[in-house]
């Protein structure tokens, strides 16, 4: 068995590419557009990985979509964890756990889907303003 991909329903596509591609760094790999249904689909990935995420734009949603507790949350390695999470702070994206251990963050999606960043190898040295810093929300 192969996993593929994980599917996510987004109520402003441009947004969530925004936040996946501009600031997390996946990219668009193929794009699906339904005009009989009303829909598009838009493929993400990592350059190191064949998994994907799947965004589903439905053109005609209107309200935000309700997100369920049987899903958790996206992982995603990263090579510094504390540049990833300053980059991130500085264009407005909140930090809902900060990497205080130098191993670990969480941020949300637009769409409010929580996703985990993990440092690549073994932690980094904890260090301030991260080590001080209390969580905010859910994640």
């Amino acid at each position: 068995m192969e996993f593929l991909h994980t599917m996510i329903r987004v109520k402003d596509l441009e947004r969530a590419l925004e936040f996946f591609c501009t600031h997390l760094g996946l990219k668009e790999v193929r794009r699906k557009e339904v005009e009989a249904a009303r829909f598009t689909l838009v493929f993400l990935q990592s350059d190191n990985s064949d998994a994907e995420i799947e965004l589903t734009y439905n053109w005609d949603q209107e309200e935000e979509y309700s997100f369920g507790r049987n899903f958790g949350h996206l992982a995603f390695r990263v090579e510094n964890i504390y540049e990833t999470c300053e980059k991130l702070k500085n264009v407005g994206i909140t930090i809902n756990r900060p990497p205080r251990d130098g191993h670990m963050a969480f941020v949300k999606s637009p769409d409010n889907v929580s996703i985990e960043l993990l440092q690549k190898g073994d932690p980094l040295e904890p260090k301030e303003p991260w080590l001080s810093m209390k969580n905010i929300g859910s994640w």
